[in-house]
Formats: structure tokens, C-alpha cells, sequence
């Protein structure tokens, strides 16, 4: 199989995988926490997004155990959500109404 990939493309490509794998790094040797609470979410990535992409079921949050309903986020998920999202894939104004 060949595949045929511009430059820009490319190096988008690469540079996208670099930042996901230095997270995952950064992650495993402690110096930043493998899961954001919402609020840190919402911060870093922006609460529309993170809104629709739970919504669209391209987020699961997972539910801490403590007595307060707290929503936790994997930050590698995260980050694979953040990149992959293209917006062909969203769903428009009246579909998200509709849901």
C-alpha cells in the first residue's frame, strides 16, 4: 500500500505525535498528573469542547469514588481526542439540540 502524504501534512503529523508521546512521558515519570478534574479541562482545552466532545461520546469521564460526584478526565485521552477531532465529524447546531 502506498500512501501519498504532503509535507505540511507530514510534518503536522509528526509534530502532533511528538506532543502526545511527550505527555505520555511526562505522565509516566510523575511530573505531570495522568488525569485533569473538569475544570482543569475546561481550562486547558475550552468547556465547548469539552462539552461536545463528551456529548458526541468522544470523551468518557470517569467518576472519582469520593462522596461528591467528581468527573475526572485521562489526559492522554485527552489529547488523542484533541488531536484526532476534525470538524467534519461534530455535530452541527440542530443535531446537538436534538440529542
Amino acid at each position: 500500500m502506498n500512501i501519498s502524504m504532503s509535507t505540511t501534512d507530514l510534518r503536522a503529523l509528526l509534530i502532533e505525535a511528538g506532543e502526545v508521546s511527550s505527555s505520555k512521558i511526562l505522565c509516566k515519570i510523575g511530573l505531570i498528573k495522568p488525569f485533569l478534574n473538569k475544570s482543569e479541562a475546561y481550562k486547558q482545552y475550552g468547556r465547548s469542547d469539552i462539552d461536545r466532545w463528551i456529548k458526541e461520546r468522544l470523551l468518557n469521564p470517569v467518576r472519582d469514588g469520593s462522596g461528591k460526584v467528581k468527573w475526572r478526565f485521562d489526559r492522554a485521552e485527552l489529547d488523542a481526542v484533541s488531536k484526532a477531532s476534525n470538524r467534519h465529524t461534530f455535530l452541527n447546531t440542530e443535531e446537538r439540540k436534538s440529542k
